[in-house]
C-alpha cells in the first residue's frame, strides 16, 4: 500500500476538463502526475495521468524540461528534475525544521538504533521532512517527502491533538483510511486518543501503519509555543519499549524546539499552520 497523493490538481483548480484549466493548472497537473510509485513516466503515460491531450503535455513538458523542473533520461522517460528540488529546499516548513531537528534526531538514533522521523502537517496529512533508519530497525512505510494521514500515525496524532478544532472536524467528517486492523477509524476513538496525547504530551501509535511497528511521538514547538512539527521513534511492538522511549523522545523534541526558538526569534518565518 502506498502513501496517499497530494490533493488532485483538479480539486485545486475547481474541477473541469483539461482544456478548461488555466495554464498554471495544467503545469501543476504534469508535476502532480509523479508520485512515489510513478517516479519515471513516458510522455504518453504522463499525459494520461495528468489528464491532458498528448500535444498539450508535450508542449508543457518541453518547457518544464528546459527550466529544469523535469529531466529526461536515456530511455526517453521523464522524472522530477534537480531544479525543482532546489526550489523546494527554500521552504522553511520543511528545510528549516529539518536543519534544526537533524542533530537531535541523530542523538535519538544513537540512543535507540531505531527509525527516527520528523514530520510537519500539510492539510490532512503529515509530510516527512527527515528520516533516519537503522539497518536492523523495524520496517516503516515512510520516506522523506512522503505523506500519511494524520489519524494513523504517531506524528499525525500529535499534530492533530494540538491543531485547531476545525482540523479534527475535517478529519472526522470523511472516511479514515485503514492500514491494519488496529488503525483508528472511529471518530470517538480518535477523540479519546487525542485527549490522551494532550494529557501526557506524547502520542503512542500502536500498529496503525504496520502490524509489527509502534511509534512514540512528541511535539516540536515554535517560539510562541505553537506546535509546528512532530518527532517520533518507531520500534518493534514485540519489544515493549514504548514507556522507556518517552523521556528520550520528549528531550529530543524539546531540543529542536529550543533551536527553532533561537533561530526564529519572536516569530516564525512563514505560515507554518499547514
Amino acid at each position: 500500500m502506498t502513501a496517499p497523493s497530494p490533493p488532485a490538481v483538479d480539486a485545486l483548480e475547481g474541477g473541469g476538463p483539461s482544456e478548461g484549466r488555466s495554464v498554471a493548472g495544467r503545469v501543476l497537473a504534469v508535476l502532480d502526475a509523479f508520485d512515489a510509485t510513478h517516479r519515471s513516466l513516458s510522455l504518453t503515460a504522463l499525459a494520461r495521468r495528468a489528464g491532458l491531450p498528448l500535444a498539450t503535455a508535450h508542449r508543457l513538458v518541453a518547457s518544464l524540461t528546459r527550466w529544469g523542473a523535469l529531466e529526461r533520461d536515456t530511455t526517453g522517460a521523464y522524472h522530477i528534475g534537480l531544479r525543482l528540488w532546489e526550489v523546494a529546499t527554500l521552504s522553511p516548513r520543511g528545510v528549516g525544521v529539518r536543519e534544526a531537528g537533524l542533530p537531535f534526531m541523530e542523538d535519538l538514533y544513537e540512543a535507540t538504533h531505531e527509525n527516527v522521523q520528523l514530520a510537519v502537517r500539510d492539510g490532512l496529512d503529515v509530510v516527512y521532512v527527515e528520516l533516519i533508519s537503522g539497518r536492523s530497525a523495524v520496517r516503516v512505510r515512510t520516506r522523506v517527502g512522503g505523506r500519511l494521514p494524520l489519524h494513523a500515525t504517531g506524528v499525525g496524532l500529535v499534530l492533530l491533538a494540538y491543531g485547531p478544532a476545525r482540523l479534527l472536524e475535517r478529519v472526522c467528517a470523511r472516511p479514515m483510511r485503514r492500514f491494519t486492523e488496529f488503525t483508528i477509524q472511529d471518530p470517538a476513538r480518535l477523540r479519546a486518543a487525542l485527549a490522551e496525547v494532550r494529557r501526557t504530551g506524547v502520542a503512542v501509535s500502536d500498529r496503525q501503519i504496520t502490524v509489527d511497528g509502534l511509534s512514540v511521538a512528541a511535539p516540536v514547538r515554535g517560539p510562541g509555543g505553537e506546535v509546528v512539527a512532530s518527532l517520533s521513534v518507531v520500534v518493534p511492538v514485540a519489544e515493549g519499549r514504548a514507556p522507556a522511549l518517552v523521556p528520550a523522545v520528549r528531550v529530543a523534541a524539546q531540543g529542536i524546539s529550543r533551536t527553532l526558538a533561537a533561530a526564529w526569534g519572536d516569530g516564525m518565518p512563514a505560515d507554518l499552520s499547514g
